[in-house]
């Protein structure tokens, strides 16, 4: 019998990359910055009010006041990770949802995207979707492996988003948390450095100013464009 011993592939010459320490990320339509509670905590409340459905999945919220909110978001400015952005729509100027990078591991060259909260105004838009695409490009820039998205296993539309931005499908983590005294079943994507220039390329295709009509609609859908880079899709869509 061998006595040969099954090991990991050798990184020769990696090298664990920075911990994110920008203040600001630009794209054509959107910009990421560093959440400030002085900044854009009115800002944020007043695009999520009356929105208290967007919070169901979510481990914060729903926000009775603007006070509450802020006290919120004074406390998310002061964390290094889970760190959080403000997402402004450049074309209106205003401030309509918050992401944060969180399980930051320069030794592993993991991150994650999430505390996603949308405001209705930027649900579903090129906007939102930039956002995204800027902290994935960020990361893998970096030096980064591996780039992750979890969320509720109930959660359809993110699951959707995840999918949408070529990442792949690994699987769902059953009874994994409890979240506001309910089960959280966790279903998780990632995107690995050896998909990144696929994915860069499907971008970059996507972000073309031509891709949209003067409403702002896509004429190619990005899911289209990154679905031959997945490894796996999710069985539930």
């Amino acid at each position: 019998m061998s006595d040969a011993r099954m090991l990991g592939e050798e990184l020769t010459g990696w090298t664990p990359p920075p911990r994110p320490a920008f203040d600001a990320l630009e794209g054509q339509w959107t910009r990421l910055e560093r959440l400030s509670a002085d900044t854009h905590a009115a800002s944020l409340f007043r695009a999520y009010s009356g929105h208290d459905a967007l919070w169901d999945y979510m481990p914060n919220g729903p926000f009775s006041s603007a006070t509450q909110y802020h006290r919120w978001a004074r406390e998310a400015e002061a964390s290094a990770d889970p760190l959080h952005f403000a997402i402004q729509n450049r074309e209106t100027g205003r401030w309509g949802g918050t992401c944060a990078l969180l399980r930051i591991a320069p030794e592993a060259g993991s991150v994650e995207l999430g505390y996603i909260a949308l405001a209705p105004e930027l649900q579903r838009t090129r906007t939102s979707t930039e956002a995204f695409l800027l902290l994935i490009e960020w990361a893998f820039e970096a030096g980064y492996r591996r780039f992750e998205w979890k969320c509720n296993a109930l959660n359809m539309p993110s699951r959707r988003a995840a999918q949408r931005l070529g990442l792949s499908y690994e699987g769902t983590f059953r009874q994994a948390q409890v979240v506001k005294g309910r089960n959280r079943d966790t279903t998780w994507f990632a995107a690995i450095d050896s998909e990144w220039p696929a994915l860069r390329e499907a971008y970059r295709a996507w972000l073309r100013p031509e891709n949209f009509d003067e409403e702002g609609r896509q004429k190619e859908r990005l899911g289209d464009l990154t679905s031959l880079v997945r490894a796996a899709s999710d069985p539930a869509l």
